[in-house]
Formats: structure tokens, sequence, C-alpha cells
């Protein structure tokens, strides 16, 4: 699981970095029918070289808190890939 703050509507999408306990993801999308939940997990999976649809969404929907599900790897891999090590 990865834990995620959320920023819509940015200029650019990219993983900004660690902000707490969390990882800050900018996109471009509005928050709007999901398009940003959506955006998110597909750099998600692209950042940690998994398929598109081993990325979900868990808790926070409309939040910008979020927490995703990687299927397929570990905490701790998860957490090496994105440099959070």
């Amino acid at each position: 699981m990865v834990a995620v703050k959320v920023v819509p509507g940015a200029s650019r999408r990219r993983i900004v970095g660690p902000l707490g306990e969390r990882l800050k993801v900018a996109v471009r999308k509005p928050p709007e029918k999901g398009a940003a939940n959506q955006a998110v997990a597909a750099l998600l999976a692209k950042a940690l070289a998994v398929r598109a649809s081993d990325v979900e969404i868990l808790r926070g929907g409309v939040r910008p808190q979020k927490v995703f599900l990687v299927r397929g790897l570990g905490a701790g891999e998860v957490r090496q890939r994105l440099g959070l090590t």
C-alpha cells in the first residue's frame, strides 16, 4: 500500500517526493469524476514498473489523502522503488 497526498490540476505530473508519512504526487487532471485518481494510479504504476491494473485506490476517493494498493509488490519493495527508503 502507498499513502499519497494528491495535488490535482498541477502544471505537470510528477512524484514530488515524501511528505511526512505520505508520498506527494502532482497530476494535471482535475479532481472531477475520478480523473485525478486514475492519473495518480497510472503514474504510480509507471514509477513502480507494474501494470496499471495492479494499482487500485483503497481509501480517499474524494479526498487529497489517499491510499493505493499495489498488487504483486510488498511494502518494502514499493518504498524502495519509489526511493523512500
